[in-house]
């Protein structure tokens, strides 16, 4: 492949993924006006790893982290985003997941693809440091903001203690210490204020 070629394949990439600003999630900005897309997660939890880096339990390597987390949901672009209590939509998360990143991936030139999926595979596979920490902040991110908008999402949707707390079963497995933080000054003060039921699991 000449130097011209891996361009175009870059570019059409890169143009392809453009199309993360129009994956709409299910929550909110912290100023409650609409819901975050995809693009804007991503960015977010990059922002945030620069920042707390340092809360991580093991050591991590930071550019490793966030080029995992600015790659983690862009084969949602074609798979759709799948909110973290719908259990139903669970169920095929993986299948459509995989044929996405089949898709989206084969764009690259091949040594990039091979990169790139290699990451993305990481990141789901939730086992390296760099892994566990990029969890953590997929779960903190959210939660916070959902925390910021005064619970709509959880609100909307009904959401309980319960939910949370298996969702957020490997939120410490990156940082307890940010774990921790979410956990007493985002979840609880939540339930208090009636943003999230406090259901008899809890």
């Amino acid at each position: 492949m000449d130097s011209q070629e891996r361009l175009q394949k870059q570019f059409a990439f890169l143009r392809e993924i453009d199309r993360e600003k129009q994956v709409v999630r299910r929550t909110p900005l912290a100023d409650n006006s609409r819901m975050e897309n995809d693009a804007e997660h991503a960015w977010h939890m990059a922002v945030m790893a620069l920042l707390t880096a340092e809360y991580a339990n093991e050591e991590i390597d930071l550019l490793r982290t966030i080029s995992m987390i600015l790659i983690h949901d862009l084969v949602e672009i074609y798979s759709g985003d799948t909110y973290a209590y719908d259990e139903k939509a669970k169920e095929s998360q993986r299948e459509r997941e995989l044929a996405a990143a089949d898709r989206l991936f084969a764009l690259l030139p091949e040594d990039q693809g091979k990169q790139f999926r290699a990451l993305w595979e990481e990141f789901e596979a939730h086992e390296t440091p760099e892994a566990k920490f990029a969890k953590t902040l997929d779960n903190v991110q959210p939660t916070m903001l959902n925390d910021a908008s005064h619970g709509t999402s959880w609100i909307s949707h009904g959401i309980k203690l319960s939910q949370i707390l298996k969702r957020n079963s490997v939120t410490k497995d990156g940082s307890e210490a940010l774990w921790n933080y979410s956990y007493q000054n985002f979840i609880l003060p939540s339930v208090e204020k009636g943003y999230i039921i406090k259901d008899a699991e809890t």
